[in-house]
């Protein structure tokens, strides 16, 4: 069996969606689903169960048996870069994630866990998943923060020889719909230029850097998904790792790629930044993937222009969303 946290997610749906693909079916969802449409990305997957993140936690406290469990994907999080709540997010994201990791430690079960590019701060020190320059980063909010801390530890305990940790870029595509304001640039433009004609992007607050010159490694959630199933075949394959494509790309060219896919001539307006996120505002993220091709991944990842196709032709403009 296989334990999926964050499984009715973004990220952790299509997780699920990615094992359906591989025959595995045996999938624990652990996720409070509340009382929005998140249940949604559940909805065409097959799985054995769905519990809370509390009832999971409990479990991993009082029993050392988790029904036959051989693996742990760990996408469960808040992943809000506007939260204020450090507090939160220390218990949610790095404590919570420390008990996941030492269960999984010590029953021997294979897990993979989420971490961010967000971790790297403003890219002064660079993009590179050696763990020798964990020490030099400096997150800019309190969720690369929580985040941070969790890598630190894992560091400072060797873990990284027995896990795997991923540094996900900039994540986009179907089932983030219940993300809010944290949905990506491509959801939120595609809906802008439907209802109004117009794309509407930051302006930029530093020289040299053009209105819409503010650039992501963008990276389409199907190759992320590639990558968790490909670690899953791989059980030797352990560190902390990119997840970005290694190419940056422009939010107008992403913008752009959207009005493509929509058969409609790109009109973009910019707007000015606000002033709560300008102090934090990365401008520039490009992740370093030597080291995850040295393990031996070697498929290659989607084109900007490709992935933005699939999305919006495939999923945003039909009546059915989902994976």
């Amino acid at each position: 069996m296989l334990i999926v946290t964050g499984g009715a997610g973004f990220i952790g749906s299509a997780v699920l969606w990615k094992l359906n693909q591989m025959g595995l079916t045996d999938i624990l969802v652990v996720d409070n689903l509340g009382t929005g449409e998140k249940w949604r990305n559940l909805a065409r997957r097959r799985f054995t169960d769905c519990i809370t993140k509390e009832e999971f936690l409990d479990h991993l406290q009082s029993s050392r048996d988790f029904f036959g469990a051989t693996a742990v994907i760990h996408m469960g999080a808040c992943s809000a870069t506007t939260q204020a709540d450090a507090g939160y997010l220390l218990e949610n994201n790095y404590r919570y994630s420390l008990a996941v990791a030492r269960y999984c430690l010590e029953a021997g079960l294979r897990l993979v866990h989420a971490s961010s590019a967000a971790t790297y701060g403003d890219g002064a020190n660079g993009f590179d998943d050696e763990l020798a320059g964990l020490d030099d980063l400096r997150p800019m909010n309190a969720y690369a923060f929580s985040k941070h801390l969790f890598d630190l530890a894992a560091k400072r305990a060797g873990w990284f020889t027995s896990l795997v940790g991923l540094k996900f870029f900039n994540v986009y595509g179907p089932n983030e719909y219940h993300k809010a304001d944290m949905m990506s640039v491509v959801r939120k433009a595609f809906d802008q230029v439907r209802q109004t004609g117009k794309a509407r992007l930051f302006k930029s607050n530093r020289d040299g850097c053009p209105d819409g010159g503010q650039a992501r490694d963008f990276i389409y959630v199907k190759d992320c998904v590639e990558v968790i199933g490909w670690l899953l075949e791989n059980p030797s394959v352990n560190g902390l790792y990119n997840l970005g494509t290694g190419r940056a790309r422009s939010f107008a060219d992403l913008a752009k790629a959207v009005f493509v896919a929509m058969g409609q001539e790109p009109c973009i307006e910019y707007f000015d930044m606000p002033e709560a996120i300008r102090d934090t505002y990365q401008y520039h993220t490009q992740a370093r993937m030597d080291r995850l091709r040295g393990a031996g991944y070697t498929r290659e990842f989607t084109s900007l222009e490709e992935g933005v196709r699939d999305y919006v032709q495939g999923y945003l403009a039909t009546e059915d969303r989902y994976l």
